[in-house]
């Protein structure tokens, strides 16, 4: 009796902050209410014997991809009433695409057939001698291995096409010369000059980063001893 009075507690609240995740205006609070659904699921996982899934949803997504969400959501700077300004012009295409979307998954749902041996599997209980962990990795790495290449696959081409959707070349912006770097000589690099004691680093003309040719160098202080920097 408790395990479905809290079945039912996990379901709804899981239910109410997914239903918060598409309607909240604020992005951040979008985030937070997609960790709260996050924790029941995993909460419904443990309630199903299911604690392999449960700590990969708690570590996985909430740890580290629900944060990452937060964090690009807080640190990029989305002018996000421009992006809704263009909601009117893409209506049509999002309308249609939607309109396909739900006609495949209503042929999805009025086709399904479950096979005649289906409910007395799913009410034999599980083995004794096998772990959660074991039964989840021998059904996906035999039974269904294909599947899982090609979703691995599948996921893999999204992430590159991401990538190269949101990468900007920056004109501005300076890159690195390993070459030039490493090929630099030490008269380059190092510039001896006379120092006088208590003298500080203003007084004796000393720049960062090193004058150019085009810039006139100051003209060294007299007397002292060398110092190299």
């Amino acid at each position: 009796m408790i395990t479905i009075f809290f079945f039912y507690v996990f379901s709804v609240v899981m239910l109410g902050s997914a239903t918060a995740v598409v309607s909240s205006r604020n992005p951040v609070h979008s985030v937070l209410w997609l960790i709260l659904a996050f924790f029941n699921a995993a909460a419904l996982f443990l309630i199903a014997g299911a604690e392999f899934l449960a700590m990969i949803l708690v570590i996985v997504y909430v740890g580290a991809v629900a944060v990452l969400f937060l964090f690009v959501v807080m640190m990029l700077d989305v002018d996000f009433a421009q992006l809704r300004g263009g909601f009117q012009r893409y209506l049509p295409v999002g309308a249609t695409v939607g309109v396909i979307l739900f006609a495949e998954l209503v042929a999805i749902f009025t086709g399904w057939q479950f096979s005649p041996g289906a409910p007395a599997l799913r009410m034999s209980p599980a083995p004794v001698n096998m772990s959660n962990t074991q039964a989840l990795g021998e059904l996906i790495y035999t039974h269904y291995v294909l599947l899982f290449q090609i979703s691995g696959l599948i996921l893999l081409v999204a992430m590159i096409g991401a990538i190269v959707l949101t990468l900007r070349d920056r004109t501005g912006s300076k890159h690195q010369i390993i070459r030039t770097q490493v090929g630099r000589e030490v008269h380059e690099t190092l510039e001896m000059v006379n120092v006088s004691l208590g003298a500080g680093v203003r007084t004796t003309g000393i720049y960062r980063p090193k004058v150019t040719e085009e810039e006139p160098e100051p003209e060294p202080v007299n007397g002292g001893h060398h110092h190299g920097h």
